[in-house]
């Protein structure tokens, strides 16, 4: 199944995540579903307490990432404001208070906004040979890096105005986007770190899904 529709808690991810957005004052959401799961998406999230309103909405995405926020923004009505969140429903518990920070700081003047948490492990460059093992090139200095969450928040303008450009010069899945606040700092718009969250955790593997099961049950 698609990884929006996997249950923790007994709930689907996307129903965590969506309901997160309307409790931190979202005035529209748009979730892009996969084309033939748009159906089960919608009953999901009718099914998710105060998630069948109008301000939900469910639409087809598309191939690749780009695409599917290109198709969330198109579908974004004009009144819900000049501020854009960005959103995985595979980081179904980041926090309203995370939401609200990234929005607020947005509002207060800056084009795109990320939350970023510092990088604790020790991260080395490799080279890579045809005929044997990685090998270690260096050690990087982690005090440089940050690994970066979702929402990622945007100007309106500012984002319409980056995947305008980005469907412009990406023709196939090779070379589209992954990163929406990359496409934004291709067109020169600086890109603001924000504190992340450590419950924002991105929920990709089947352990990822047992740490944020004890996450849901702790704050039970």
């Amino acid at each position: 199944m698609p990884k929006a529709l996997v249950p923790l808690g007994g709930v689907p991810l996307v129903v965590h995540a969506a309901r997160h957005l309307v409790d931190a004052g979202a005035t529209a959401v748009v979730v892009t579903a996969p084309a033939d799961h748009v159906s089960q998406v919608r009953a999901a999230l009718d099914a998710g307490d105060g998630l069948g309103d109008p301000r939900v909405v469910v639409v087809p995405g598309g191939p690749t990432r780009q695409a599917s926020v290109a198709a969330g923004l198109a579908a974004l009505p004009p009144a819900a404001g000049p501020v854009v969140l960005v959103h995985d429903a595979a980081r179904a518990l980041a926090p309203v208070s995370l939401l609200v920070r990234v929005a607020r700081t947005v509002a207060e003047g800056h084009d795109a906004v990320v939350p970023a948490l510092p990088v604790t492990d020790t991260v080395v460059r490799v080279v890579t040979t045809s005929d044997g093992p990685a090998r270690s090139a260096g050690t990087v200095d982690r005090r440089t890096l940050r690994a970066v969450q979702t929402p990622q928040g945007f100007r309106r303008d500012v984002l319409e105005r980056a995947h305008a450009a980005g469907a412009a010069a990406a023709g196939d899945e090779a070379t589209a986007a992954t990163d929406d606040a990359g496409l934004v700092a291709e067109l020169g718009h600086e890109v603001v770190l924000v504190e992340g969250d450590a419950r924002a955790l991105k929920i990709t593997t089947a352990h990822d899904l047992a740490v944020a099961t004890l996450l849901i049950e702790e704050r039970a």
